[in-house]
């Protein structure tokens, strides 16, 4: 039997649709290899939101290429979309496929296991090809890319779901934004918003619940733009709302929205009766704390509206982890501003933070002001590092607000030697005193700290 690994780089979103893609591949009768040096075919999913995301996909695929030469790699995702044809100059690479055509990747993932790569005068290229650009190469893979998204919904195979498998996975709802953040390749790598129908929605919970399910944690590039495309126009809530009401999933999470998607109705199901069902944990994005800098990043929201949104979270969930994405030093960040920035994101009851360096990502507005007003290296880590620490002690505090209480949790797959793992539901993980199997919901009391997470047991 033919072996498939799929390697998952970037977001949510990201994963969740490795995991389609993973589950197709079983579908249609591969199995997965223990490791990329094994596997028949391999599939990089790629991420392009930073430089060093680029980077740490090219020398995955140079990795796997050198330790299984005879594999059939496949690229997809962002760094496939937005550079093709670099991606494609890569030893190895059978084929390029953006995500504008991510939907066919199970399917040449499969013929490229019988069939040697395309010699280079025989390569599909649909690659718009403006005259004035110039093309120093022939490319030796397959290109799959354009504008125009038409093959990149994924579906997850009926059946995929099963005991024992994933926990916590990833349903995408919702791909693409229009914002157009002047940092942002996004609305280039994955085109405009659009939105999985509220019945398939429903569907893929329900299949996933009835297969014994506990927690699913739904996705999007711009989560909160849900059901605006649809006909008739829906919303997150609403959606969020008849998961509730027509499922039996245990436990729903949601991963990022935007502030200004955190409306009182959403913000209500969090107090209602299936509240219980609700995972205490939001995640908005920040950026930045200064109103300077979010007016340059062209971002839809003030500062005092996105304090205003977390006021609300945290008065509706006491207990929730709250987390946002920070990015140092965009272009024209002086001192001045990145101390305003540092002293809002003080002031906000954030428990964890993700935080990343700016890149500049060629055809963003931002492009132009790195070259004319960037941010040294040295600042950018000196600026992280204080924000580290400060949220560092925020984590601990919060953590140590637990202790001796007892938190609803889903249990993860951990080594057999470790112990049992957990992650509550509201996002702290917990390492066990006993032996369980994966994707149990239990009722765990906090004993104790460790790095970065808890220790505790089964409340009796």
């Amino acid at each position: 039997m033919a072996e498939y690994h799929v390697e998952n780089f970037g977001c949510r979103a990201s994963r969740a649709d490795g995991e389609i893609i993973s589950a197709e591949l079983r579908h249609r009768g591969l199995s997965p290899a223990s490791s990329p040096a094994r596997a028949d075919v391999i599939v990089a999913n790629t991420c392009s939101v930073t430089a060093q995301a680029d980077r740490t996909a090219r020398a995955f695929l140079r990795k796997v290429h050198r330790e299984n030469p005879s594999a059939r790699i496949l690229v997809t995702g962002c760094y496939a979309q937005r550079a093709p044809q670099e991606v494609a100059a890569l030893p190895g690479v059978h084929a390029v496929i953006g995500n504008s055509h991510k939907a066919l990747v199970p399917s040449m993932a499969e013929q490229a296991i019988d069939f040697l790569p395309k010699p280079a005068e025989q390569a599909i290229d649909l690659l718009p090809k403006p005259a004035e650009q110039a093309i120093d190469f022939v490319p030796l893979a397959a290109l799959l890319v354009d504008d125009t998204f038409a093959h990149s919904e994924l579906s997850m195979p009926q059946r995929s779901w099963y005991p024992g498998g994933q926990t916590r996975p990833n349903l995408k709802v919702q791909d693409g934004c229009g914002n157009r953040c002047s940092f942002c390749i996004i609305p280039t790598t994955r085109g405009y918003s659009r939105s999985l129908s509220l019945e398939a929605c429903l569907e893929s919970v329900r299949t996933f619940a009835d297969a014994g399910g506990t927690e699913m944690v739904l996705s999007g590039i711009n989560l909160g733009r849900w059901g605006r495309d649809l006909e008739p126009q829906r919303t997150l809530d609403q959606l969020v709302g008849e998961i509730l009401d027509q499922t039996s999933l245990q436990r729903l999470r949601l991963s990022s929205v935007e502030p200004m998607d955190w409306t009182p109705q959403l913000l209500a199901l969090f107090r209602g009766g299936s509240a219980s069902r609700l995972a205490r944990h939001a995640h908005l994005p920040l950026q930045s704390g200064s109103d300077a800098i979010l007016r340059a990043m062209h971002r839809r929201y003030r500062p005092w509206h996105y304090a205003e949104k977390l006021r609300l979270i945290r008065e509706t969930m006491p207990d929730a982890a709250i987390g946002a994405d920070v990015m140092v030093g965009f272009p024209g960040e002086t001192d001045a501003l990145f101390e305003e920035s540092f002293v809002f994101i003080a002031a906000q009851p954030f428990t964890y933070l993700h935080l990343f360096p700016f890149s500049a990502r060629p055809g963003t507005a931002a492009w132009q002001l790195a070259q004319q007003n960037p941010v040294a290296p040295r600042v950018v880590a000196e600026r992280s590092a204080r924000l580290r620490e400060l949220i560092a002690a925020r984590n601990l505090a919060f953590r140590k607000s637990f202790l001796d209480r007892e938190l609803p949790a889903v249990t993860l797959h951990a080594p057999a030697d470790e112990g049992a793992r957990a992650l509550t539901d509201n996002f702290l993980q917990v390492r066990l005193d006993a032996s369980l199997p994966a994707n149990q919901s239990v009722r765990v009391r906090i004993s104790g700290l460790e790095d970065g997470g808890l220790t505790g047991r089964l409340a009796v």
